[in-house]
């Protein structure tokens, strides 16, 4: 049998060229540890090297590894780099397998690339004891872009796959540096039980030139940067927005200029002949590719995206515009990064960005491959430089000249000296310097503790001590930690109330059973939870909040087709720039159904949760009348009710039943818009609402119904048929699916693949 040592050395012998001295001692730090290691370094460092030394030891010892990241698009990439990888070594591609939310491919290979979320359910699901997935014979667990621990939304994932992760799989966190490497390792150590070994370098391959621009407008800057050979141009360029209608503005303001040679944009002009460019973003997006200029974020369709990733790889593209997720690792090699602002967030709340965002950002120029220095530009706001431009122009005419015209053009001058807007937000360059100089961001615990997590582990151990030990010892505040004990008191409460757990206090070596008609869980002392038979009701619910399905269960066997896809589509988080285009109609055009007209509207009005006039439209002359108040009082009324929508209604009433569970609930109309008035036209409807800069986004909105609808097809609603039931959601997901093949086919049959296995790996 071969030791690690060996494996070690031959991993190293067959690399086709020299590791830096870092990629090495983290290799060799990987080899030699028990259980694993935490390897922290800039963007450029290699870290790719280091990652698959983890997978190589996997196929010489005959054993499993799973590969995580956070995103499906960098999961895809380095399923594809794997799968180059184990070619290299000798072994078939066929050995890697993918599973994202949506796509599997080779789902039963030994190793197994995935999304973070991926990996966790296979945990719960094997401490269950279902057989469907064990980890005997894993031997390794490498997550990519670990740094994610830290998010706000997804943290938890990482942080409670390394509770769940069985001792003999050792694990390899690849991350880009962050600021307690060294309290991190520790914490682990003593909280996890886990041994990490600590390889940390702060030094880039590729170093890094900062500039400040504060004389040159974004257009004139790209222009500059593309001029001179191969050697002294500075592109390709990869510019950051914070906002996906930007990245079309700019885009569009730099296309006419000159950034490409007529040689790349002959050789574009043969890669891109192939495909179809006639709906949606297609005809613009196909002009600013020839003008040598992509654009890559959420609102581009999943096909677009891929070309562009493909031109940049080329270095035919000069310039991609791109927003923040393209640095979360996506590959796209950049000899400079270029930010029109370091501001980010709404209008007028405007931030300076987070450090941690910022040098994921900055890492993303300089390709160890081809350049010797990366370039980070940072430009001014457009009014400064036009203030600057005035001020040095004003300055040049003497304050004392005697000249006539000079005093004559000097006094015009000042007249239409440009100034600084209030509505705007600017920056400064000593705010750049201050990002550049900030510590990388901290690792630690965020977001509560997953429904479906908790009722695992309820089900494995009645003993509640253990979990309360790990949200005890979670890397938070001593505050943060007590705010998460009162919210697992709140959880197991609720599951009690809602009948799907019995607790119990130990008193005095006496078990007693706890009353829970008290909602202050802080009135109780918690020692045991035990499952009824309606605990595995929870587990069947993944890409809904378990509770708010199982509630959705009690309500939409009565509902028509148009509440039901209100109900679904609302589950489906859309980002607040579409919000305006795919709002729910009013009454007279989208009218109320049976779900409200036979029993919610009575249920809201009855308990308090809604007056009469959120839930009946005002006739036209009430809203003449209405509007003649108004206006006679100057504005003033008595207190405005607007008509709620059917998932407005449905989040009241759920609330009501469940008072300290936090479900998002967002009121959209689009699937169903698309589905009923369009009949499945995806063109015709973004056409309509004006929306093909956004295309990307609802395109991914009907694929996550499509899974969702496929969720629910196998459940049995509380009132009306099972047949009725399924048939109806079936028709809407086979509609939604030939929508959809028409719009993108590689996306959706990868979709369609993941929802006929009827895989288990969904997202939280």
């Amino acid at each position: 049998m071969l030791s690690r040592e060996d494996i070690a050395f031959m991993y190293l012998e067959q690399l086709p060229f020299e590791p830096y001295p870092f990629q090495e001692e983290a290799i060799l730090g990987w080899f030699s540890s028990e259980q694993g290691a935490l390897v922290c370094a800039p963007t450029g460092m290699g870290k790719t090297l280091i990652a698959e030394a983890g997978i190589y030891e996997a196929m010489k010892t005959g054993k499993k590894a799973y590969y995580t990241t956070p995103l499906i698009a960098l999961t895809e990439q380095k399923y594809r780099e794997i799968q180059a990888a184990l070619e290299r070594w000798g072994y078939s591609k066929h050995y890697v397998g993918l599973v994202t939310g949506n796509r599997r491919e080779n789902p039963d290979a030994p190793i197994l690339v995935v999304v973070a979320e991926i990996l966790f359910n296979r945990l719960l699901t094997a401490q269950s004891n279902t057989n469907t997935f064990h980890f005997d014979d894993v031997t390794t667990v490498v997550m990519d872009e670990f740094h994610n621990f830290a998010d706000a939304e997804r943290g938890m994932v990482w942080e409670f796959t390394l509770n769940l992760l069985p001792k003999h799989v050792r694990t390899l966190l690849i991350s880009a540096t962050v600021g307690n490497a060294y309290d991190f390792v520790a914490w682990l150590r003593d909280h996890v039980q886990r041994r990490l070994t600590l390889i940390e370098s702060f030094e880039r391959k590729v170093p890094l030139t900062y500039q400040w621009i504060g004389d040159q407008l974004l257009t004139e800057q790209l222009e500059l940067m593309t001029h001179g050979d191969e050697e002294s141009r500075l592109t390709p360029t990869l510019v950051f927005c914070f906002d996906r209608n930007e990245c079309w503005n700019i885009a569009d303001q730099v296309r006419g200029r000159d950034l490409i040679t007529p040689d790349r944009q002959k050789i574009i002009t043969q890669n891109i002949e192939c495909y179809d460019w006639k709906e949606g973003a297609g005809p613009h997006l196909k002009q600013l590719l020839l003008r040598g200029v992509g654009i890559h974020h959420a609102g581009v369709l999943p096909k677009y995206r891929r070309i562009v990733e493909d031109l940049f790889q080329q270095k035919l593209l000069s310039i991609c515009v791109c927003t923040e997720t393209l640095a979360a690792g996506i590959n796209l090699p950049a000899r400079s990064v270029v930010l029109p602002s370091i501001l980010k967030g709404k209008p007028g709340e405007k931030k300076l960005i987070e450090s941690s965002s910022a040098h994921q950002i900055f890492g993303r120029a300089g390709r160890p491959q081809y350049d010797h220095h990366g370039f980070v530009f940072a430009l001014a706001h457009e009014d400064d430089v036009k203030i600057g431009r005035w001020k040095k122009k004003y300055d040049q005419i003497p304050e004392d000249t005697k000249d006539p015209k000079l005093r004559e053009m000097k006094k015009k001058l000042k007249k239409k000296a440009p100034t600084r807007r209030t509505t705007e937000q600017y920056w400064t360059e000593e705010q750049f310097l201050k990002l550049k100089e900030m510590p990388a961001g901290k690792l630690a615990s965020r977001g509560v503790i997953p429904w479906r997590f908790l009722a695992h582990i309820i089900s494995l151990d009645h003993n509640i001590d253990p979990i309360r030990k790990i949200v005890g010892q979670r890397l938070m505040s001593e505050k943060w930690v007590k705010e998460g004990q009162k919210k697992l008191d709140e959880m197991l409460l609720t599951l009690a109330n809602s009948g799907f757990i019995k607790l119990e206090k130990k008193n005095e070596n006496i078990i007693e059973p706890i009353s829970t008609d008290s909602t202050e869980p802080t009135d109780f002392n918690f020692s045991f939870a035990y499952p009824t038979e309606r605990l595995a009701e929870l587990a069947k619910f993944r890409g809904v909040h378990p509770l708010y399905g199982i509630f959705l269960l009690q309500h939409l066997g009565l509902a028509d087709r148009a509440e039901r896809l209100q109900a679904f589509e609302s589950l489906l988080e859309l980002p607040p720039s579409i919000g305006p285009s795919v709002r729910v109609p009013k009454q007279d055009i989208l009218p109320n159904g049976t779900l409200s007209t036979e029993r919610l509207d009575s249920m809201l009005l009855s308990l308090g949760l809604a007056v009469t006039d959120e839930l009946v439209p005002k006739t036209e002359a009430e809203e003449e009348e209405e509007h003649e108040k108004r206006r006679h009082f100057g504005g003033w009324a008595e207190e405005r009710f607007y008509v709620i929508p059917l998932a407005e209604k449905l989040r009241r009433l759920f609330e009501y039943e469940y008072p300290t569970v936090d479900v998002r609930i967002n009121p959209v109309w689009a699937a169903g818009e698309i589905l009923l008035e369009f009949k499945g036209d995806f063109n015709k409807y973004i056409v309509s609402r004006a929306i093909q800069k956004q295309e990307g986004v609802i395109f991914r909105h009907l694929l996550r119904l499509i899974l969702l609808l496929e969720e629910f097809i196998e459940m049995t609603p509380i009132d009306g048929s099972p047949d009725d039931w399924k048939a109806d959601l079936k028709e809407m997901a086979e509609t939604l699916v030939a929508c959809c093949i028409k719009v993108d086919p590689q996306s959706t049959e990868e979709t369609l693949e993941h929802a006929k296995e009827n895989d288990i790996d969904e997202m939280i």
